[in-house]
Order: C-alpha cells, then structure tokens, then sequence
C-alpha cells in the first residue's frame, strides 16, 4: 500500500506479509530498482518512507527474496519482463 507521508513530499509504503516474512524490501523505479530496507512495525507490518515528488512511479516488494506487486494496490503495468509492476500516482 502506499499513502502520503507524514512529511512533506514523502510517500508510505506498507505491506502486512501473509506469512511471518523476515526481511522485505522495497523496489521501485524512484530507486533504480536498487532494493531500499523497510522497517518492521510491531503490529507486523513493513514500512518505507521515501522521498518522492509528484508523479507516476513503478515499484514492487521483495519479500524473503520473492519479487511481488503490491497486493493491496490493484493498479498495474507490464514491465519488460513480461510480469507486473505495481504503479503509484503521486499528487
């Protein structure tokens, strides 16, 4: 999922793993699809805040080292891979 953040010009990205995941990262475009660390919460959920200005990104999480869209986002775009990105619109 991702949300405005509570700083200015900052997106929250979130995802509550099905299974008791160990380590997830998050992955997008804004990035270089270089994987940035998300912080477990103590209600189980994984957070990134990151600095984005206004636009349409593409991302995905890497949970335990499986690449997945996010489940709680249902808006998609192919990639060159022939799978899905998930795709976030920031205003």
């Amino acid at each position: 999922m991702f949300a405005k953040g509570s700083k200015k010009d900052t997106v929250r990205f979130s995802i509550r793993p099905e299974n008791h995941a160990k380590k997830i990262q998050l992955v997008g475009d804004f990035s270089g699809w270089k994987p940035m660390e998300m912080k477990k919460q103590k209600d189980g959920q994984f957070v990134a805040l990151v600095p984005l200005p206004q636009g349409t990104y593409e991302y995905k999480f890497i949970v335990d080292g499986q690449w997945r869209v996010d489940p709680d986002n249902s808006a998609w775009a192919l990639n060159p891979y022939g799978t899905l990105n998930s795709v976030a619109q920031v205003s």
